[in-house]
């Protein structure tokens, strides 16, 4: 029956998955009613911090992009882009790994794939190479951001199993190994593909008069725009955010209200401060607060927000239910392939199109098999195995910025341009990430 069971979850995953963000969480919610009053499981508690986080730092993200430091972001990524024009397929990915970094998510990679695609194009370089290889590194970048709901979610469940588990020793795992994964797939791609003028499709293409003079005419950029003061400011602000989270996260004794007392957890102290420093950056940018909703960040950060609701709670209720049965067998086959959990993630990531929601669902059942910590951070990064199938919303984005075509799903939908990165990106993420937690954790 368990397994009967399991089927049904996957089955509500996948129907969530065919509509995407609110879908998924919503469908998810009937898979919940579903498990409790048809197949008798207890419901366990909603996944309440994870969303807090969420919403705190989508808010404080969203307030940015508001005042124009996301505009201000852009700039100065566009300004290193075009210094360094033969190089794009290196720091294209680069510039998007480092903006899911700052902002926690990596949805604001829309504003820049225009640019990285003119870039390439522009310098005949396949605008394949450097976009599929940016749309990954954008969420890559996630497990490595100290803000991400995934790396959050980590700490909070983590912290408390050995005092040489904080926010520093997980990003001192996860920041090296996505950045070597993101090197290497990009070093990849450098020369994926036929060059331009060797690609038979795309000089067919030219033929067109119209498609040439639309590859021809287009010019993306942001330079262009001249914004005030305040984008920089608020940019400065944000980043003073962070580094006050860093700094407290290394320090446990500022979080210590009294002696003898427990250091406030890192998951409240994320929260309070994105909040507060949304409202600095609010009050001195003098920021309208109704465009504050209307960003591309703040109404991503809330579809995500209700997707890993419906998807952790349901997730959750069926696996503390399952977990005495299926505990022994599993146990002992991850303990002697530990790769094999690494690859239940990526599955898990497929199916549900969420990094902080397979670290949600995943992350219990290791820690209930007994996994070590070591492990399960150095793995961490195969929570993003849904670039396997292209249906998540920067994949199809990057298609569509791409003038000149080459960035696709090929004609047997496997086949598209973010297959190979994705792979190299995610397994040597992986492969470095278990050697760090051995030296940092173990």
């Amino acid at each position: 029956m368990l397994y009967i069971q399991f089927l049904f979850l996957l089955l509500m995953l996948y129907l969530g998955s065919r509509y995407g963000g609110i879908g998924l969480g919503v469908v998810s919610g009937i898979g919940l009613v579903i498990e409790v009053f048809i197949f008798k499981m207890p419901p366990t508690s909603p996944p309440i911090t994870v969303m807090l986080i969420i919403l705190a730092v989508v808010t404080c993200a969203a307030i940015l992009e508001a005042a124009g430091g996301l505009k201000y972001m852009l700039q100065v990524a566009e300004r290193i882009l075009r210094s360094k024009p033969k190089m794009v397929t290196i720091l294209g990915p680069l510039v998007t790994y480092t903006m899911t970094f700052m902002l926690g998510t990596g949805h604001a990679v829309y504003t820049i794939m225009p640019i990285i695609g003119d870039v390439a194009l522009k310098n005949d370089i396949r605008p394949e190479r450097a976009m599929a290889a940016s749309s990954v590194a954008s969420q890559m970048g996630i497990t490595a951001s100290p803000i991400s709901a995934a790396v959050v979610y980590y700490l909070s469940q983590m912290s408390g199993l050995g005092a040489n588990i904080t926010l520093i020793t997980i990003l001192s795992v996860t920041i090296p190994a996505t950045l070597l994964g993101v090197l290497a797939m990009s070093v990849y791609s450098l020369r994926r593909g036929r060059e331009l003028k060797d690609d038979p499709e795309y000089q067919e293409r030219l033929k067109d008069p119209t498609w040439k003079k639309r590859i021809e005419e287009t010019t993306a950029t942001t330079l262009d725009e001249k914004l005030p003061t305040s984008a920089r400011n608020a940019v400065l602000i944000f980043l003073l955010a962070l580094a006050t989270i860093v700094v407290i996260a290394m320090v446990p004794s500022i979080r210590t209200l009294s002696e003898g007392s427990k250091p406030v957890s890192m998951s409240v102290i994320i929260q309070m401060m994105m909040l507060a420093f949304g409202g600095i950056i609010l009050l001195a940018t003098k920021t309208k607060t109704a465009k504050v909703p209307e960003g591309v960040v703040f109404k991503s950060g809330m579809v995500a927000a209700i997707a890993i609701f419906g998807i952790a709670w349901m997730s959750d209720t069926y696996f503390k239910f399952a977990m005495p049965s299926f505990k022994g067998g599993i146990t002992e086959m991850v303990t002697a392939y530990p790769w094999t959990f690494a690859l239940a993630m990526f599955i898990v990531s497929v199916v549900v199109n969420s990094q902080a929601a397979t670290c949600r669902m995943m992350l219990p059942v290791g820690l209930g098999l007994g996994l070590s910590p070591a492990l399960l951070i150095g793995i961490m990064p195969s929570c993003y195995g849904y670039f396997f199938i292209p249906n998540y919303p920067s994949d199809i984005a990057t298609v569509t910025f791409d003038t000149s075509g080459t960035t696709k799903i090929g004609k047997w939908y496997f086949n598209h341009s973010f297959m190979m990165p994705g792979l190299i990106g995610v397994i040597v993420a992986c492969l470095v990430g278990y050697v760090l937690g051995q030296m940092f954790i173990g």
